[in-house]
């Protein structure tokens, strides 16, 4: 088996984990069986119930998008993969997949007086994720896995911003112990820089 098809084989696999993980997002959300709608007054104060359930399902769709969209670029930095970038990169998707359990508990919890724990493990998935990045870059070095000097060149700033992303989001999962709403929302803003990076990165090989 040659290298470029090995390097296809785990595109079409990644492809294939992010499309699941972003299913499931959406899995647990509808109004509860319970909830008696007798009226369109009732069924709107049903919506307004689950409505911290849909921000975090938009919120983990994007995530999960830009994540999938970033990495199908990171890929295309290099030619080949190596055993330790596979390994890397299982890690990198064990985060994509577990992220739906963190969203859903956002979603229930982010209006209510115990948020906290909620925006805790949220913030702190989003650090393992940072670690996974770190991982991949890191093997993909190591490996001397880039297509050129301008690509290596770009997996060391990607490197970098994991380093950035990790203790980002390790600062935000501590201040969430006081601040779960405030740190929710900041959680949300910073990805529009990981889109921003993402456009960018694409230049690479344009």
């Amino acid at each position: 088996m040659t290298e470029t098809t090995t390097s296809s084989r785990l595109e079409a696999f990644c492809d294939g984990v992010f499309a699941i993980a972003i299913t499931l997002l959406i899995i647990d959300i509808k109004i509860p069986s319970t909830e008696k709608i007798d009226s369109t007054a009732d069924f709107v104060r049903a919506l307004k119930h689950i409505a911290p359930s849909i921000f975090a399902f938009l919120l983990s769709f994007t995530i999960i998008l830009i994540t999938w969209v970033n990495h199908h670029n990171a890929l295309k930095l290099g030619n080949r993969v190596s055993s330790l970038f596979i390994y890397a990169n299982g890690f990198l998707l064990l985060t994509v997949v577990f992220m739906p359990f963190p969203s859903s508990l956002v979603g229930e919890h982010l209006l209510t007086n115990h948020a906290a724990p909620a925006v805790v493990l949220y913030d702190a998935t989003m650090a393992l994720q940072a670690i996974g990045w770190i991982l991949i870059t890191q093997a993909a070095l190591k490996g001397r896995l880039g297509k050129s000097e301008k690509a290596t060149l770009q997996i060391r700033k990607n490197s970098q911003f994991g380093i950035f992303a990790f203790v980002l989001y390790s600062v935000f999962a501590i201040l969430a112990i006081w601040f779960p709403l405030i740190i929710a929302a900041v959680t949300t803003v910073t990805w529009i820089f990981w889109l921003v990076w993402g456009i960018r990165l694409k230049h690479v090989y344009n």
